[in-house]
């Protein structure tokens, strides 16, 4: 059974440690332990979260699976990219999952309510960043109709950044 609850400042710790155990799994390999370890200790720490629940523009979502926490996702709506003509276009920036959660089709759940969520609020696209070395992501988000429109350097430290692709989805 599952759920998803839109995140407000009372999820703040739960989200701080789901943000930082999904990140170290997905991209703990990708540089010195020093790097990733300070990153997010700077990028999902309570104090900062919490600001960015209280912008409205920030949409946190947690998934539950039986009640657990599995995943959580970020979506900002009216976020374009840069040099893009459309200005109402959702930034899907984070949609992360436990890795004991994988196989389980969650993560699917959680992109189509994200999804669905940008197009109720009459968006004409989504599009977001994804690390070049994880190809689960990379092949999840083609077989979900994204293409590839460009790249990004996505920094985690001042001497260590990794490639990103820079994908689109059109609702048109």
């Amino acid at each position: 059974m599952t759920s998803i609850v839109r995140a407000n400042e009372n999820h703040t710790l739960l989200l701080s440690e789901i943000a930082s155990l999904t990140f170290l799994e997905s991209h703990g390999g990708s540089g010195t332990s020093e790097d990733i370890n300070s990153y997010v200790a700077e990028k999902y720490n309570k104090d900062i979260l919490k600001k960015e629940l209280q912008h409205p523009e920030n949409l946190y979502y947690i998934l539950y699976y039986n009640n657990r926490p599995a995943g959580y996702s970020k979506i900002i709506l009216h976020s374009p990219y840069t040099n893009s003509a459309m200005s109402n276009i959702a930034k899907l920036e984070r949609l992360y999952l436990l890795k004991e959660f994988f196989n389980l089709t969650l993560g699917g759940e959680l992109f189509k309510f994200n999804l669905n969520l940008a197009k109720e609020n009459n968006q004409m696209g989504i599009w977001l960043f994804v690390w070049k070395e994880n190809q689960r992501a990379i092949n999840f988000y083609i077989k979900n109709g994204f293409t590839i429109i460009g790249s990004h350097d996505f920094k985690i430290s001042e001497t260590h950044s990794n490639p990103n692709h820079q994908m689109f989805l059109s609702f048109r």
